[in-house]
């Protein structure tokens, strides 16, 4: 028997095992898409809780970056740091407002970049364990800080483990989650952003009065009552299933598994569910799936990565930095008190938080891809609006300008966190392949790290009197940035919604196009013949 045939009979037996892999794991696929959303809340209560637990981290990573832009408008905080302007007002100045911005993107890049690394070696759970001792550590460096320079080191090195939070939380989401509560409980990671916020706005609004130095230290000294939440009730989470698997620690995913379902939960589901993630994990071996960073930049792997990486830019492009980071000192300088501009930016991340409520039962209805689309082409027309708003040359003497400016600023707000602001987690959440998930979002995480670092930069400069003055006129920038990303979305975002991840790694190795992914009726993968005979003719066999 030659060489060629040998190659062949191997195809033949790999062909084989794939599609036993896909026959048997479509069976349990269609069992967990015909349970509903409120069945499966009754059925797995002790995942939702879990992934609450989890997403703690990114509340903190949310109230760290809120709170600092908030005090560039606090009047103690002004007083103790800031410069004396021309006005007989302390500032802030623009170089030292983008000095502790950058602090915590910065920390960011290094710290979802390396996570990567400790979260496969030893687990999601002892690697969050870990990063929430050194929470509590760095938040004295805060507290304490004797100057600009100690706070902007502070948020540098609490920055790194704020990455580290934003990468776990919505990784581990959709790794227990179940089909129908994937798409909810990855979006709860934006919720929690959200709530970050609403507690940071809320916390420096009562203390907007306040002229001693506890205007700025009460803030800091807030944080450290999450990690402690988190530290006392972590040693009894379970760990994710699909790393216990890739680690063939089979038996402790099982218990993993039943740990989160609810007891009227049979055995045979349990068992159901633990093959799923054996059977996709099989088949991403199958499909010759590695690990390395270098991957998650080859073959099919690349497509996930830009959509990832995109999605997750878009929202430094779409206007957050503007409209959220710098809603406060925005509102001041189009004419607002200091109190009211607090108010407002309260209101608009309570106004956020009550959309992203919306956002599950919205996906419960609609898609991801439609979802997100109508978002954006929302939220772009309200940008552009707001610029063509600041154009008038008598815009001081007329207060209702700023008035309606304010208003687009807070339905902006509730338009993003209903639609592109959830969707993003979601999305980082389904379109990586399971193996190189913590990776590839990692690296997205990163790059958006990077370019909000420059938004970061130019931000301020924008805005500040001294220096751009443009107020609102920055809605044409960002208006601009948002308009590219929408047509970005319109022909490179795929529909994911209700596909297991055994499908989404089949559709994207067979390379299915973006319109197509909604009604895409699932098939085997192709495999790569010529590799396989390549690999078989450096092996000598004679029979």
């Amino acid at each position: 028997m030659s060489d060629t045939s040998i190659s062949k009979s191997h195809i033949d037996i790999q062909e084989d095992e794939i599609k036993q892999t896909f026959n048997e794991s479509q069976k349990l696929i269609t069992v967990e898409k015909e349970i509903g959303v409120w069945e499966a809340c009754k059925l797995y209560p002790k995942e939702i809780f879990w992934c609450c637990v989890f997403c703690l981290g990114v509340v903190m990573a949310g109230y760290d970056g809120q709170i600092i832009a908030s005090f560039y408008a606090l009047p103690a905080f002004q007083k103790r740091f800031g410069e004396l302007a021309s006005d007989g007002t302390y500032q802030i100045t623009a170089p030292w407002q983008t000095a502790l911005g950058m602090g915590s993107p910065i920390g960011q890049v290094i710290g979802t970049l390396c996570v990567a690394w400790p979260l496969e070696w030893f687990g999601r759970k002892l690697t969050y364990t870990v990063v929430n001792i050194g929470v509590i550590g760095l938040i004295f460096m805060q507290f304490f800080a004797p100057s600009l320079g100690v706070l902007t080191a502070g948020e540098i090195l609490s920055g790194i483990l704020w990455g580290c939070l934003v990468l776990i939380g919505p990784l581990y989401a959709s790794e227990v989650a179940q089909i129908k509560l994937r798409g909810i409980l990855t979006a709860m990671s934006n919720l929690s952003f959200v709530i970050g916020q609403f507690v940071a706005n809320g916390v420096s609004d009562g203390f907007s009065t306040n002229e001693t130095e506890w205007a700025y230290k009460v803030p800091f000294a807030i944080q450290w009552a999450w990690p402690v939440i988190i530290l006392a009730v972590l040693p009894f989470a379970p760990e994710s299933p699909y790393w216990l698997v890739r680690h063939g620690k089979i038996e402790e995913a099982r218990r993993a598994i039943r740990s989160i379902a609810n007891k009227s939960v049979s055995d045979d589901i349990i068992d159901e569910r633990l093959k799923l993630v054996i059977e996709t994990d099989k088949l991403e071996q199958e499909m010759e799936q590695t690990t390395s960073y270098a991957d998650i930049f080859k073959g099919s792997n690349l497509r996930r990565t830009e959509i990832c990486t995109v999605v997750y830019v878009i929202q430094v492009f779409c206007g957050v930095p503007f409209a959220m980071n710098y809603s406060t000192y925005f509102f001041e300088l189009a004419g607002f008190e200091a109190s009211r501009a607090f108010d407002l930016s309260l209101g608009s991340t309570a106004i956020g938080f009550s959309a992203t409520c919306f956002t599950g039962l919205a996906l419960s209805y609609i898609g991801r891809r439609p979802l997100y689309l109508y978002g954006m082409y929302i939220t772009t027309a309200i940008l552009w609006i707001i610029g063509f708003l600041d154009i008038p040359k008598n815009y001081d003497s007329r207060p209702s300008l700023a008035n309606t400016q304010a208003a687009l600023m807070l339905i902006w707000s509730f338009i993003y966190q209903l639609t592109a602001g959830p969707l993003c987690f979601v999305l980082n959440g389904e379109v990586p392949s399971t193996k190189l998930r913590s990776k590839t979002i990692a690296f997205a995480t990163a790059i958006q790290a990077l370019v909000f670092i420059v938004a970061t930069v130019a931000v301020p400069y924008m805005l500040n009197p001294d220096n751009g003055n443009l107020r609102g006129k920055t809605g044409f920038i960002f208006g601009a940035f948002s308009l590219i990303c929408c047509l970005w979305a319109y022909f490179r975002l795929p529909e994911t919604a209700n596909r297991s991840f055994e499908e989404l790694d089949i559709m994207f190795h067979n390379k299915v196009e973006t319109k197509k992914f909604k009604d895409y009726v699932v098939e085997l993968p192709e495999i790569n013949s010529e590799k396989v005979i390549d690999s078989e003719e450096n092996v000598s066999v004679s029979v």
